[in-house]
């Protein structure tokens, strides 16, 4: 059974940094292209950050360019999303998301999914 499982999330002042993880688990992942996505309240899922099963092709959406970092360990399974200076404009649920194709990119349809992990910045 194929489970991805995000964990990280908290509260967080404007200006402060958190590490999510995402672990998956039932199959290997290592060629996978790995996402986030996050979702705010009243808003649609949007992309925040790709990379590719290589690692080398990444994305990040505008909003986050400069401020995130995403990553990933192929041994663990894992990918990272590491957000610094984080603005009250982030808080959001954040999804992990990996899938096997990138002939579109960044692939915005995904067959895996985590299910959440919140992250709220106060200001």
């Amino acid at each position: 059974q194929v489970q991805l499982v995000e964990s990280g999330g908290g509260l967080v002042q404007a200006g402060g940094s958190l590490r999510l993880s995402c672990a998956a688990s039932g199959r290997t992942f290592s060629t996978y292209v790995k996402a986030w996505f996050r979702q705010a309240p009243g808003k649609e899922r949007d992309i925040v950050a790709v990379i590719s099963g290589g690692g080398v092709r990444i994305y990040y959406s505008d909003s986050v360019k400069g401020r995130f970092t995403i990553s990933r360990d192929n041994v663990k399974n894992t990918v990272y999303l590491q957000m610094n200076s984080l603005k009250p404009e982030d808080t959001a649920v954040y999804y992990c998301a990996m899938d096997p194709n990138d002939s579109r990119w960044p692939p915005r349809d995904y067959d895996y999914w985590g299910q959440g992990t919140q992250v709220t910045v106060s200001s």
